[in-house]
């Protein structure tokens, strides 16, 4: 970095292989009842969808969270604000955007998962890596669960 450059914003990019097409790991992300059965501990209520607001409940964090879906273009991106703290937003969001690129004649999927939008402050970086923490661990638990029907999630927070 420049000396003269200012870090204005934090931001971080997480990613995965999951070996299974980029169609069915989409649906493991959109549909409600998937995503509650890897990640989503408290459950997931409404799909994934252009223009929708629905909600997400975890047991280690309780309480729903209001999750507004800005795009969903199956099956390549899904992007999705929620709300945050320390953020550089007016709304006091955070922006999460997921691409998914086939690899192997798409019967792998390469999930790229980027959140953005904290201030380059002790508070923002902290809640930015808890939130790195939080999107790793979801795309270990989608691996094992997508590909072996095995929750890595349940009996881990609660």
């Amino acid at each position: 970095m420049n000396t003269s450059e200012q870090l204005s914003e934090l931001s971080f990019t997480v990613s995965g292989r999951v070996s299974r097409p980029c169609a069915e790991v989409y649906e493991a992300i959109a549909d409600p009842e998937r995503l509650s059965r890897y990640f989503t501990t408290g459950g997931a209520r409404g799909r994934l969808e252009a223009g929708a607001e629905v909600t997400w409940d975890f047991h280690d964090f309780p309480g729903a969270f209001p999750v507004r879906v800005l795009e969903a273009d199956k099956p390549r991106r899904i992007v999705i604000e929620w709300d945050g703290e320390a953020t550089t937003s007016e709304r006091g969001t955070t922006t999460v955007v997921f691409e998914l690129e086939p690899l192997d004649d798409d019967s792998r999927t390469l999930v790229t998962i980027t959140e953005s939008s904290w201030r380059a402050t002790p508070d923002g970086a902290r809640r930015a890596f808890d939130n790195c923490e939080g999107w790793t661990s979801m795309l270990g638990a989608m691996k094992a669960w997508v590909e072996h029907g095995i929750n890595l999630r349940e009996g881990f927070y609660v």
